[in-house]
């Protein structure tokens, strides 16, 4: 087992790489976090014996979104205070740069960005007890993640303009309904489907398939990086609203937000 931060690789026999986000119980991220994650990607991508990967984690949440700034409830981990630090969204984008098939195991909660993460996958894995959800709208803010390209590219485009707008919450079973995820097992059989999932795709020849997964993925990293531009730029703008602080307020006190348009 290698450890990149708080992510561990494991390169199994069966030519699958177990990597696994070990911070539990709700996975927030941070910039720190999806760097680590992407070293992790990277180097998976060098490794020949691994022919695709599994992307887990430990807890009871696959991954609750962007981890809050403690000392400013306003603002979120987006931002690096490091002087020239890199945005969140660069590590982002570098996880879509990888050549290998990846299997989420999106057990309980995959929101906000952790719904961005999950959608980095080629394919998801859920149980009875996932939850989806694009909450931005319902903080007052801008999406992320690139889910601009992937979400409509999954769910379709009247989906993805339902769960953007709304911000509903989308069950295991909706999202199988969907296409959201790509199996609906029992909660305490989505790793292990996972894993048979991507035993199978290793089981092909890994040229074919990473030509194949070039062929068909291929334009995200650039199309992500116009598209996080843009959500950025945009999450920056409304972050300076009164509803965005409402919003992250309402959050806080389990209430419903009162927008102002302002």
């Amino acid at each position: 087992m290698t450890m990149f931060g708080d992510v561990s690789v494991e390169v199994g026999n069966d030519h699958v790489a177990l990597v696994h986000i070990n911070r539990p119980p709700h996975n927030f991220f941070n910039q720190s976090m999806l760097g680590s994650l992407a070293d992790a990607f990277e180097a998976v991508d060098t490794d020949d014996r691994a022919r695709c990967l599994v992307l887990a984690s430990e807890g009871r949440n696959f991954c609750a979104g962007a981890e809050l700034v403690e000392t400013d409830p306003g603002l979120t981990a987006e931002r690096d205070p490091s002087p020239g630090g890199r945005h969140i969204y660069d590590e982002a984008v570098r996880l879509f740069s990888t050549r290998k098939p990846i299997v989420a195991a999106v057990q309980g909660a995959a929101v906000g960005g952790g719904l961005g993460l999950a959608c980095v996958a080629d394919f998801r894995i859920g149980g009875s007890g996932t939850r989806m959800a694009a909450n931005f709208a319902r903080l007052g803010f801008h999406h992320g993640f690139g889910l601009t390209i992937t979400l409509p590219a999954i769910v379709g485009q009247q989906r993805a303009l339902e769960m953007l707008y709304s911000g509903r919450r989308v069950t295991g079973e909706r999202a199988a309904a969907i296409g959201l995820v790509d199996q609906l097992v029992g909660d305490d059989e989505i790793e292990s489907t996972a894993q048979a999932m991507a035993v199978e795709i290793a089981e092909s020849a890994p040229l074919a398939v990473e030509s194949i997964r070039h062929t068909m993925r291929g334009h995200l990293p650039e199309a992500i990086h116009a598209a996080a531009k843009w959500e950025r730029a945009e999450q920056e703008r409304l972050s300076a609203t009164d509803d965005w602080r409402e919003g992250v307020a309402a959050m806080a006190q389990r209430r419903d937000p009162y927008f102002r348009r302002r």
